[in-house]
């Protein structure tokens, strides 16, 4: 991944762009520490989408009702700060 400094993204934003459409993700840095990454849409559009892997892995879940769970029955513990 191409680190730019923030100053330089802003002045060159274009390139910025194109670099992380057609190379990846591009980093940005604040006073030498990363701030931000740049990516173009089709990887953010990847990165946030796992195709419903997530909610079928939740609807496969089984019935947490039927589960039986003892708690206790006293109170919790009083925690001063």
């Amino acid at each position: 991944m191409a680190h730019w400094q923030l100053q330089h993204a802003k002045q060159q934003f274009s390139r910025l762009v194109d670099l992380a459409r057609s190379e990846g993700p591009q980093v940005v840095t604040r006073h030498g520490k990363e701030v931000a990454v740049v990516v173009g849409i089709d990887e953010y559009r990847r990165m946030g989408s796992d195709g419903g892997a997530f909610k079928r892995f939740l609807a496969e879940a089984p019935d947490l009702d039927l589960l039986e769970i003892d708690r206790a029955t006293e109170p919790a513990p009083v925690v001063e700060l």
